[in-house]
């Protein structure tokens, strides 16, 4: 801690300049910083963020052993294919980390992501096979398991206590030598998709700590955020939330922004910036480079899916890709509530009304709304159970992007974690494990109750799961999805007192206001249309001007205000602090009406024709059991054709046209469909060719419509009506 102060201070000499824009503040730290800081750290130790010197040194141990194992395989393989014994035994080999190990800000107990880097002469298919079977002979191995039909391939396994997945490059070098340089564009000649892939992950990686005026400052930092992420639900790439490398790239803007703070400061100012940045204006490090490589990069100009982004944040290695592929409407709007919320809270930290820990509260999620969507996956087998849940937990996206398609639902809101079935689910359904989508309905005027048919939006979904599920051959019987609508005081059917236990009502920023986190329009508050990858800088310089407004006058209130509180009462009342920043103008979102009621119907009606399932697949029972007094439309759902398809997001160009958005692309990797430490990168590739693929795949173009469903609105008069 001492040694960040120090460092830090040291630093506050003339410096080079980071980012694409001019620092909002070049202030140095002062005595106060240091002592908030301090009280983070200790704050966040109860949570297991740091591993002591021991924990350390092992990892270290742990590479330096499979590095050798990778250079023993690649020598043993050359010899095999008839290498010149000379050439065999100089042609090297490498392991490379990247991730949060490399980043500096693994937590206690956390996997290492790494890539084994071979010379051309080695095969994917000799990672695979040979390499697979070295592992296999290795006694300090266990749990040892290969994914080839992944996004990124990978071996996962688990070395003396250490959890790694490797993921494999061949280059088109002869040699890979000890002090090999990833970071050169040149690496990328000739290699497949594949390779650039797994090369990708170290490159963004090191180029993030290269774009950071204080990595010190900057690890610190990012454990904090990812920290306060997990404790409130947001962390999750899989599920539309933020991954790693998203959060480490806007700690790292954060830091460009304000590159001689310190921790204390860099994580107020966080929440600063990004609960007033104005999405879908893309975050970026450094300007994006040309290549004469002709790889796939993120831009709007050239690929149409990439105006669908609503949240860009662009990796600074090329090709450069948008991290977020996945956020939908309603997770960038979950996200930007709890910046929000975070700002008012290290506020309030900073000028000395409360501590750390409060930041670091989790989110009462089971409290904060009326309606819920339960969920739930089960297997007859341990086996069958693991397999099945990755690829459920993979497509959840897809569900939460057909809900807040409907006209009626303003947010879903998916909990990351899982949760057991109780023992009577287990009894029924084998191994059973569920989650939690959180909905807030719309207001209908003059209308007290709301019948919303969501057979379709459900279905959709299931019958998604079970055709991918099919088509890998993963498909297994007793494998079954089902989902019910529950409210709030039904939830401990389902889970146990204390998950559902009540804490103190937090006050929250209203998100029905939140015109910024649910903004259907792909234009800025100027109205400029958001088409260029290229064109950023007036409208990021414009944003930060905005926010140093907010700021200037507030940086020596934050350092003194304990100061000035220990002086007079009345001080503390009258000293100005940083206001949540006033929400845009644009689409309000009203939440449902406390005396309104909203009538779900769910029916699901097992896998879609064509999916091969041995034994029974019985509609959900847990509607009859858990949910009363809810009335269920019977036969088949009525479709409206001319409501089709589904609600746009924002259209960059005419009116009447719409681009598939991007809950509405599968993906085809059931292994948590982890991208090498650079979450989303590559997913799209902006290829339309792919687009179009992956899209005619989930039914979206070239197939199926993805339609919505009818609504009935009922008054209280009686009357019906078809929306």
């Amino acid at each position: 801690m001492k040694e960040t102060c120090g460092t830090s201070r040291l630093q506050n000499q003339p410096q080079r300049h980071y980012g694409i824009t001019s620092p909002i503040s070049l202030a140095p730290p002062k005595d106060i910083d240091c002592i908030h800081t301090q009280k983070l750290v200790e704050a966040m130790k109860p949570f297991g963020v740091f591993e002591d010197e021991d924990e350390l040194n092992h990892r270290l141990v742990v590479l330096g052993k499979l590095n050798n194992l990778v250079k023993e395989w690649i020598l043993e393989l050359g010899e095999s294919k008839n290498l010149p014994p000379s050439a065999a035994a100089n042609v090297g080999g490498k392991i490379f980390t990247f991730g949060s190990y490399r980043l500096g800000v693994h937590t206690k107990g956390a996997d290492i992501d790494a890539v084994c880097v071979a010379p051309r002469h080695v095969e994917r298919s000799d990672f695979f096979q040979s390499f697979f079977e070295k592992l296999k002979h290795q006694e300090e191995i266990k749990n040892l398991r290969a994914v080839e039909d992944a996004y990124v391939p990978v071996v996962k396994f688990e070395f003396d206590g250490i959890e790694i997945d490797l993921v494999f490059a061949r280059l088109s070098m002869q040699t890979v030598s000890d002090n090999l340089d990833l970071g050169d564009d040149s690496r990328l000649r000739s290699l497949d998709i594949r390779c650039i892939r797994s090369l990708n992950g170290c490159r963004v990686t090191d180029e993030i700590l290269h774009l950071v005026p204080n990595k010190d400052n900057f690890r610190l930092t990012l454990r904090a955020i990812k920290l306060w992420a997990k404790r409130r639900g947001i962390y999750s790439n899989m599920l539309g939330f933020l991954g790693g490398v998203s959060w480490a790239m806007l700690v790292a803007r954060t830091c460009q922004l304000y590159p001689n703070a310190l921790a204390s400061t860099l994580v107020n100012k966080f929440f600063l910036v990004f609960s007033k940045w104005e999405w879908p204006n893309p975050v970026l490090l450094k300007q994006p480079e040309e290549s004469n490589l002709n790889l796939p990069v993120w831009d709007p100009r050239v690929n149409p899916s990439d105006r669908y982004h609503v949240m860009p944040i662009i990796t600074p290695a090329y090709p450069q890709q948008n991290s977020t592929y996945n956020v939908s409407t309603s997770t960038r709007a979950v996200m930007i509530e709890e910046f929000k919320h975070g700002l008012v809270v290290t506020n309030e930290i900073l000028q000395g009304k409360s501590d750390w820990p409060k930041l670091f509260e989790p989110l009462n999620f089971f409290q904060k709304y009326k309606h819920y969507i339960v969920l739930t996956a089960s297997a007859f087998t341990e086996d069958h159970h693991l397999e099945w849940i990755g690829l459920v937990e993979s497509k959840i996206r897809v569900l939460v992007g057909n809900l807040e398609r409907n006209e009626f639902i303003t947010i879903a809101h998916v909990k990351p974690q899982s949760f057991p079935g109780n023992q009577e689910l287990s009894k029924q359904s084998g191994y059973v494990s569920m989650w939690f989508l959180g909905i807030v309905f719309r207001k209908v005027e003059n209308a007290e109750s709301v019948n919303i048919d969501l057979t379709y939006v459900i279905q959709s979904f299931t019958d998604t799961v079970y055709r991918q599920a099919n088509n890998l051959n993963v498909l297994k019987e007793g494998m079954k999805i089902e989902a019910a609508h529950v409210k709030r005081k039904h939830l401990h059917y389902f889970l146990p007192a204390e998950t559902l236990q009540k804490r103190k009502k937090q006050s929250m920023p209203d998100i029905s206001q939140n015109a910024s986190g649910l903004q259907c329009k792909r234009t800025s508050s100027d109205g400029s249309c958001l088409d260029s990858s290229r064109d950023t800088d007036s409208r990021t310089t414009s944003l930060l001007n905005k926010i140093t407004k907010l700021d200037t006058s507030t940086a020596e209130i934050e350092r003194n205000a304990v100061y000035q509180r220990s002086n007079s009462a009345n001080n503390r009342e009258k000293a100005p602090h940083v206001a949540v920043p006033s929400v845009s103008k644009g689409l309000s979102v009203p939440v449902i009406d406390a005396k309104m009621e909203a009538t779900v119907a769910i029916r699901t009606s097992g896998p879609p024709t064509g999916c091969t399932i041995p034994g029974p697949n019985a509609v959900s029972q847990l509607r009859a059991h858990f949910v009363q007094g809810q009335h269920e439309l019977s036969g088949t759902p009525i479709m409206d054709f001319k409501n089709a398809a589904p609600k746009r997001p924002y259209s960059p160009t005419s009116k009447g046209s719409h681009s598939p958005t991007s809950e509405e692309y599968p993906k085809k990797t059931v292994d948590g469909e982890k991208l090498t430490g650079q979450d989303s990168a590559f997913k799209d590739g902006g290829n339309l060719e792919d687009v179009r693929r992956r899209a005619t795949e989930n039914g979206v173009l070239g197939g199926k419509s993805m339609l919505i469903p009818i609504i009935n609105t009922t008054r209280s008069q009686g009357f019906k009506k078809n929306v």
